[in-house]
């Protein structure tokens, strides 16, 4: 067939600009595969940094060492007036509880409005062990002190729990201010405090976060404010809880 159409046609002749618009079409591929690597290295590398960017990062401790002590002072200058000890809380962000108790003990929990009286038990416990109003206030506010003792209230072989039975001092439980400082000053001096720097909670409260590991081998994170001393919230990985209310007040449950 091409010898019939040469016998017909002739030779073609390539036009007057053909080899010019041949090489500038190789030129141009060739300039592309040279762009494609360097755009999909940097590519990556963004990828990759963005993901660095949101894996929480250890901080300098002794920054944070200065932040616990900061809250301490904080905490122990807080007033523990009033009739009812207060917390409420949201879990996962769809529960919301309350806990009321008196400095006589008698206690009452609230879930969605739900208002129940708390018989049989104390509302309080550390490491699953009970425990009561009068032992919350008979605390020592000696940051060694306290240590020692909460360390001799846990269960024999959970010594990982210390860190969590102090944090939980600072929350959860109606700890006087001197106790509370106390607290905060125990767990600036525990190794498995790991600062973590500023993060904000779930709506946006900013605060700073520490974290400790819990015998389950995950890793508890609080976010504090160190300049009222309050814990904004806590989150171990499978369990979040917002705190929303955590003091004294004369309003009790309705």
């Amino acid at each position: 067939m091409d010898e019939l159409l040469r016998d017909l046609y002739g030779k073609p002749q390539p036009g007057p600009h053909a080899q010019t618009r041949v090489w500038r079409r190789i030129t141009a591929r060739r300039r592309r595969r040279r762009l494609a690597w360097p755009m999909a290295i940097a590519a990556t590398a963004a990828a990759a940094l963005a993901l660095f960017l949101l894996i929480p990062r250890e901080q300098p401790m002794e920054a944070g060492r200065q932040i616990l002590l900061t809250a301490a002072t904080s905490a122990a200058s807080s007033t523990s007036q009033g009739t009812y000890w207060h917390v409420r809380k949201l879990h996962d962000g769809v529960r919301e509880t309350e806990l009321w108790v008196t400095r006589q003990g008698r206690a009452w929990t609230a879930e969605q409005g739900r208002v129940t009286r708390v018989t049989g038990r104390s509302p309080f416990s550390m490491a699953g062990r009970d425990l009561t109003f009068a032992e919350i206030q008979a605390l020592p506010a000696d940051a060694a002190a306290l240590r020692e003792r909460v360390a001799a209230m846990l269960p024999a072989g959970s010594e990982s729990l210390l860190a969590d039975a102090l944090g939980g001092l600072l929350w959860t439980k109606p700890s006087p201010p001197g106790v509370r400082a106390a607290a905060y000053r125990a767990l600036a001096d525990l190794p498995e405090v790991r600062y973590l720097g500023t993060d904000t909670d779930a709506r946006g409260r900013a605060g700073e976060a520490f974290s400790f590991g819990l015998p389950s081998g995950v890793r508890r994170t609080l976010i504090i404010d160190p300049a009222t001393s309050q814990v904004l919230s806590s989150e171990d990985g499978t369990r979040s809880e917002l705190v929303l209310v955590a003091g004294w007040t004369d309003e009790g449950p309705r």
